[in-house]
């Protein structure tokens, strides 16, 4: 046997039918979709259409909410910053940034920053410039001997009210 000699099995793949080539293919003319109307030409919008009544995605409640303002931030974890060390794509001596992760092939592409997750384990001792860290992720740089640095998008995230309860005292209608 030879690749030269190698097929499919016949029926293994089947022709493509073309349609609206004359009557002698069996789908010339109307090309199998019946007559008139909308739903025998292009672009049919009629999918969630219920003959007038209120259709069920509009009869559901919305449920949730949608932060227009949320940041995307791509994911790292420390165990593929080691593989990356490991390979020589990463240099410890310098700041390891989302610049340096890109170049080095660790993230294809930052979206609204880098943030650093603690999956695998980091033994080479290095400074991490992100936008986010995970508390398991600062634990096991620091173990190593580093030091992550956080900013831009998720910098202020864990921010608490100054007072107590986070409400304004009301007042105790003394007329002032």
């Amino acid at each position: 046997m030879k690749l030269n000699q190698l097929s499919d099995n016949g029926g293994a793949r089947r022709d493509r039918t073309r349609v609206g080539r004359g009557i002698g293919c069996g789908k010339g003319k109307t090309s199998g979709r019946g007559h008139k109307g909308q739903k025998s030409r292009s672009g049919v919008s009629i999918k969630g259409f219920e003959g007038g009544q209120m259709p069920l995605y509009r009869r559901l409640p919305k449920r949730g909410f949608h932060n227009i303002f949320r940041k995307k931030l791509t994911a790292v974890n420390v165990g593929r910053l080691q593989q990356a060390i490991d390979a020589g794509k990463l240099d410890t001596k310098g700041t390891i940034d989302a610049e340096a992760l890109v170049a080095a092939g660790v993230v294809r592409r930052v979206l609204d920053g880098v943030r650093l997750l603690g999956q695998g384990e980091l033994k080479a001792k290095l400074t991490v410039d992100v936008a986010g860290a995970s508390k398991g992720a600062v634990a096991a740089v620091e173990k190593a001997g580093g030091k992550v640095i956080i900013r831009g998008a998720a910098a202020g995230s864990d921010d608490k009210p100054a007072d107590g309860d986070g409400a304004k005292k009301k007042n105790s209608g003394d007329g002032e």
